[in-house]
C-alpha cells in the first residue's frame, strides 16, 4: 500500500534528509587514500549518537540479507555496490567506494547514497560514477505529478544505455517514510507511462546503480555485500525525493 505524506510529514522528512546529506558530505571528505572503512563506520555511529537519531540499518534483517545487519552505513568497494559491510580495509589509490546511509529522526526516514573515487581514479571509473549521477538527475527531472514510476525507471535506463551500461532489475529504489522500505518499488528500468501514477505526497528513494559490464550480481559469504558477477567496477547514487504540486523536491540535497 502506498502512503502519501502530508506537507507537515514531508517537512519532518526534510529534517532527516538534511542530516543524511550532511553526514554523506562528511564521508566524501574523509574517504581518502589511507582511510580505513571501520573509521568511516565509527564516524557515522558518532554522528547518529550526537543527533539522537536512529540507524535504519542496525539490526535490519530483511529476507535478502543474512541479518541482523550490525553497522550504520553500507560501504561497498570496487566491484561491490550494495549493502557492503564495513570491514578492516584501508582505501587504496583508485578505489571506488559507494556509501549508502539511511537514518530516522523522530520517526521519519531519509535515505541517500554517493560514490567517490579515492585518489587518482581511472577515467572509466569516473565516467561510471558520473553516469549514475546523471541517471539520478534525469529520473528526478521526470518525477512530477501525473507521470508514472515507469517514467522514472525509463529515464534511468536511457542514461545507462547511452553510456553502454547494462541494468540490473533485482534491486532499485523504493518508497519510504516511517520506515526505510515502503511501496512502491522503483526499478532502474521500465516503460514510460506505466506503473503507479505520481501524485503530491509521494516520498521515494531513487537509486540508480550500474556495473560496468554486467547486469548480474553475486552475494558475498557475509550474506550482505552484493557485487557485480564478473568483478567489474560499480557505482551507486541515491536521493530521497518528495513529489509536490510544484514538482520534485530533493530531501537529501547537500
Amino acid at each position: 500500500m502506498v502512503e502519501l505524506k502530508s506537507p507537515a510529514e514531508i517537512a519532518r522528512m526534510r529534517v532527516t534528509g538534511r542530516f543524511v546529506a550532511g553526514v554523506l558530505a562528511e564521508l566524501r571528505e574523509r574517504a581518502r587514500v589511507g582511510v580505513n572503512l571501520l573509521d568511516l563506520e565509527a564516524h557515522v555511529r558518532e554522528r547518529i549518537r550526537e543527533r539522537g537519531a536512529q540507524s535504519c540499518y542496525w539490526d535490519y534483517a530483511p529476507s535478502f540479507g543474512r541479518g541482523p545487519f550490525r553497522n550504520t552505513v553500507c560501504l561497498s568497494v570496487n566491484d561491490a555496490v550494495l549493502h557492503g559491510l564495513p570491514f578492516d580495509y584501508t582505501l587504496r589509490d583508485g578505489d571506488v567506494l559507494s556509501m549508502d546511509l539511511a537514518v530516522g529522526i523522530d520517526g521519519w526516514v531519509a535515505d541517500a547514497a554517493t560514490t567517490v573515487v579515492a585518489g587518482s581514479g581511472a577515467d572509466e571509473d569516473v565516467r561510471l560514477v558520473r553516469a549514475t549521477e546523471e541517471a539520478l538527475a534525469a529520473a528526478i527531472a521526470v518525477a512530477v505529478p501525473g507521470n508514472h514510476i515507469g517514467d522514472i525507471s525509463a529515464a534511468i535506463a536511457a542514461v545507462a544505455r547511452a553510456h553502454g551500461y547494462p541494468v540490473n532489475t533485482e534491486f532499485g529504489g523504493h518508497g519510504l517514510g516511517r520506515t526505510m522500505h515502503e511501496d512502491p518499488h522503483v526499478p532502474n528500468t521500465g516503460r514510460p507511462g506505466r506503473g503507479y501514477r505520481l501524485r503530491p505526497g509521494l516520498a521515494i528513494a531513487i537509486e540508480p546503480w550500474f556495473a560496468r559490464t554486467t547486469d548480474r550480481i553475486v552475494t558475498d559469504p557475509d550474506g550482505w555485500t552484493i557485487r557485480s558477477a564478473d568483478g567489474s567496477r560499480t557505482a551507486h547514487s541515491e536521493h530521497t525525493i518528495a513529489i509536490t504540486r510544484d514538482g520534485p523536491e530533493v530531501l537529501t540535497a547537500a
